[in-house]
Protein backbone atom coordinates (compact mmCIF):
# COMPACT_ATOMS: atom_id res chain seq x y z
CA UNK A 1 0.00 0.00 0.00
CA UNK A 2 1.17 3.66 -0.64
CA UNK A 3 -0.32 6.65 0.27
CA UNK A 4 -1.04 9.24 -2.09
CA UNK A 5 -3.64 12.22 -1.12
CA UNK A 6 -7.16 12.86 -3.62
CA UNK A 7 -7.19 16.83 -4.79
CA UNK A 8 -8.75 17.82 -1.84
CA UNK A 9 -6.20 16.68 0.20
CA UNK A 10 -7.24 13.99 2.10
CA UNK A 11 -4.33 10.92 2.39
CA UNK A 12 -5.93 7.65 1.33
CA UNK A 13 -3.84 3.98 0.82
CA UNK A 14 -3.86 2.71 -2.71
CA UNK A 15 -3.18 -1.16 -3.12
CA UNK A 16 0.62 -0.66 -5.14
CA UNK A 17 -0.14 -4.33 -7.06
CA UNK A 18 -3.48 -3.28 -8.57
CA UNK A 19 -1.66 -0.05 -10.71
CA UNK A 20 -2.14 -1.02 -14.35
CA UNK A 21 -1.64 2.63 -15.45
CA UNK A 22 -0.20 6.15 -14.40
CA UNK A 23 -1.21 9.38 -17.02
CA UNK A 24 -0.52 13.13 -16.40
CA UNK A 25 -3.54 14.77 -17.85
CA UNK A 26 -2.40 17.51 -16.41
CA UNK A 27 -3.70 15.58 -12.50
CA UNK A 28 -2.25 12.17 -12.34
CA UNK A 29 -4.84 9.53 -12.76
CA UNK A 30 -3.93 6.16 -11.52
CA UNK A 31 -5.95 3.50 -13.02
CA UNK A 32 -6.50 -0.12 -11.54
CA UNK A 33 -6.57 -3.34 -12.72
CA UNK A 34 -10.29 -3.77 -11.92
CA UNK A 35 -10.91 -0.18 -14.06
CA UNK A 36 -11.17 2.43 -10.68
CA UNK A 37 -9.77 5.69 -11.68
CA UNK A 38 -7.88 8.31 -8.61
CA UNK A 39 -7.00 11.66 -9.65
CA UNK A 40 -4.39 12.65 -6.86
CA UNK A 41 -2.38 15.26 -6.43
CA UNK A 42 1.03 13.27 -6.27
CA UNK A 43 2.94 13.58 -9.60
CA UNK A 44 3.66 11.30 -11.44
CA UNK A 45 7.16 10.42 -11.44
CA UNK A 46 6.40 10.45 -7.05
CA UNK A 47 3.95 7.92 -7.65
CA UNK A 48 6.28 5.79 -9.85
CA UNK A 49 8.78 6.16 -7.18
CA UNK A 50 6.59 5.60 -4.10
CA UNK A 51 5.35 1.79 -5.97
CA UNK A 52 9.53 0.99 -6.59
CA UNK A 53 9.63 1.77 -2.83
CA UNK A 54 6.60 -0.55 -1.83
CA UNK A 55 7.96 -3.29 -4.25
CA UNK A 56 11.56 -2.91 -2.77
CA UNK A 57 10.40 -3.10 0.62
CA UNK A 58 8.50 -6.39 -0.41
CA UNK A 59 11.51 -8.02 -2.17
CA UNK A 60 14.92 -6.97 0.36
CA UNK A 61 12.80 -5.58 4.00
CA UNK A 62 14.35 -2.56 4.24
CA UNK A 63 12.00 0.65 4.38
CA UNK A 64 12.86 3.00 1.46
CA UNK A 65 10.92 5.84 2.74
CA UNK A 66 7.85 5.06 2.37
CA UNK A 67 6.62 4.16 5.77
CA UNK A 68 8.23 7.36 7.21
CA UNK A 69 6.19 9.53 4.51
CA UNK A 70 3.09 7.83 6.74
CA UNK A 71 3.99 8.74 9.82
CA UNK A 72 4.94 12.84 8.07
CA UNK A 73 1.55 13.01 7.51
CA UNK A 74 0.46 11.82 10.99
Amino acid sequence: MILVHRLDGAPFYLNAELVETIESTPDTVIVLVNGHKYIVREPTEEVIARILNYRRFLVTGISFNFCQEAVRER
